[in-house]
């Protein structure tokens, strides 16, 4: 196709899918056109017709239609000089090119809330195939990630080797090198991102956009990761740009808007280094329609907590330590989550190596996550401490080092509840493991070396490519077990047991 016939099949594209209305496309063609410094338009060259027919050269699957053509925009923008060849000044060029086929936020917060009005489900759907369609969600490079999934004593676990962040060219790293340096936006959870069009170093948003969600007296606004690494993974942010903190206002929040999403989770990061997110500086929240391995995790033993006799209470089977509370009404449950929240900040038990506090400095928080399940409030709440050690000086509740070479960055929501997200570099660096146990010639890692000696005792010489690559994938889920093990504050041995009965003798003195 030449690049008439591109733009036309981007056009029909969008109307296929809803993206753009036809008493639109005119208008979206002539901004298209004007980015690309076209001054004609011949619709006998364009082939409309043609262009729609089905191309041999088109990917199969759907959701990579637009980012092809998107990609093949770009590339005739970069030959013709239009643009620079480095990344972020094609990021921001195809977010532009998008946003002309993108209503305005009020346009897309009215349409959220007439389909709202049919039901909430049907309100979330359109506005993350929106999100998708319009290229802001990145469909082409999240299904280069690996994914699949591991039986374990807690059930099936879920694993995902993280190659859908590109890499920095070195024209992309001087860039960086000699960008000025901005505040504007002050991070990239922030509502100005809604519409921005990116700089060198900070994201293109042309073709962002929010739903404005009342809750609790406030307005917050609702999108979707642009990586998504779970169905309809959105994201919950505050207007202003303030710290994560958890407090009885989180569960308020967190369960105010399931009840008004019943078929989302919600839930939010640590509010402390180390155990928290990659974002502090800015609260928010994510969630989505995904069940989680956690989630299916069955009870330890059950408990009750005095004055709180409305609401059921467990310590879940679960590698880290995970109180659950169940109710018919939220109230019972932001007041009983909100009293364990501030009785775990001020719990030491030397025993168990929990401290609340090093002089002034805290320890102890809590990752929650709620839901709406058979017809009842859920409330995980996970207990948090990020002390450090001589001994484990990246944190003691924290992947310890004989697993840094499966796992070693912080422990945040969505791996507590179950999905690894695992480094890129081990797509290549696992093939060689599995090489190792063949007896193949291989480039292992000095660092996976120890671990792929113990997997060849344990299973001797693998006799075949398959055998080798089903122990690697279970043994990584067995890993990710040890990761979660490691970053839980009460360990699952008899030790551990008797301290976690500790802390709940605690909730009722």
């Amino acid at each position: 196709m030449n690049i008439e016939q591109t733009i036309q099949r981007l056009i029909h594209e969008c109307l296929k899918r809803g993206l753009l209305d036809e008493a639109d496309e005119i208008y979206a063609r002539n901004r298209v056109l004007d980015l690309l410094h076209l001054e004609d338009f011949r619709p006998e060259t364009s082939a409309p017709d043609a262009a729609c027919r089905p191309e041999k050269d088109l990917p199969g699957d759907p959701d990579l239609i637009i980012p092809f053509l998107l990609e093949e925009i770009v590339r005739y923008a970069c030959r013709k000089g239009i643009i620079e060849d480095f990344f972020d000044a094609k990021e921001i060029f195809a977010a532009k090119i998008m946003d002309a086929f993108v209503g305005r936020p009020s346009e897309i917060n009215r349409k959220f809330y007439q389909k709202y009005e049919e039901s909430p489900e049907k309100a979330t759907r359109y506005f993350y195939e929106l999100s998708k369609n319009s290229n802001y969600i990145q469909m082409s490079r999240i299904k280069k990630n690996i994914r699949y999934q591991v039986p374990t004593e807690f059930g099936t676990l879920d694993i995902t080797i993280n190659l859908s962040k590109p890499e920095k060219d070195p024209k992309q790293i001087a860039k960086e090198r000699t960008a000025p340096s901005v505040g504007y936006p002050k991070c990239v959870l922030c509502v100005e991102n809604e519409g921005y069009a990116g700089r060198v170093g900070f994201p293109a948003r042309s073709n962002h956009r929010m739903i404005r969600i009342p809750i609790e007296n406030e307005i917050w606004y609702l999108q979707y990761s642009p990586y998504v690494y779970y169905n309809e993974h959105c994201i919950l942010l505050s207007r202003e740009h303030r710290n994560m903190k958890i407090s009885r206002e989180t569960f308020k929040r967190l369960l105010a808007f399931v009840e008004r999403f019943p078929h989302y989770f919600l839930g939010s990061n640590a509010d402390l280094p180390i155990v928290g997110g990659s974002i502090l500086s800015h609260d928010h929240y994510q969630g989505g329609r995904h069940v989680f391995p956690m989630e299916t995790a069955g009870a330890d033993f059950s408990f009750t907590v005095k004055h709180f006799p409305r609401v059921e209470c467990a310590v879940i089977k679960w590698p880290m330590s995970v109180i659950r509370l169940r109710a018919d009404r939220k109230e019972d449950l932001v007041e009983l989550s909100d009293y364990i929240l501030k009785r775990w900040k001020e719990y030491s038990d030397p025993e168990a190596d929990v401290l609340a506090f090093t002089g002034d400095v805290p320890h102890n928080t809590i990752t929650p996550i709620a839901r709406i399940r058979d017809g009842r409030y859920e409330m995980d709440l996970v207990l948090r401490n990020n002390r450090t050690s001589d001994e484990h000086p990246l944190g003691i509740f924290h992947p310890h080092a004989d697993v840094h070479h499966i796992k070693k960055e912080n422990i945040g929501l969505i791996e507590v509840m179950g999905l690894a997200v695992l480094p890129g570099r081990l797509a290549g660096e696992l093939k060689e493991v599995e090489k190792y146990l063949l007896g193949e010639p291989n480039e292992i890692k000095e660092y996976h070396l120890p671990w792929a000696e113990e997997l060849k005792r344990k299973y001797g010489t693998a006799v075949s490519a398959a055998d080798a690559e089903k122990i690697v994938k279970l043994e990584v889920g067995n890993k990710f077990i040890r990761v979660l093990s490691d970053s839980g504050v009460f360990k699952r041995d008899e030790k551990g047991k008797r301290a976690f009965r500790r802390f709940i003798d605690h909730l009722n003195e």
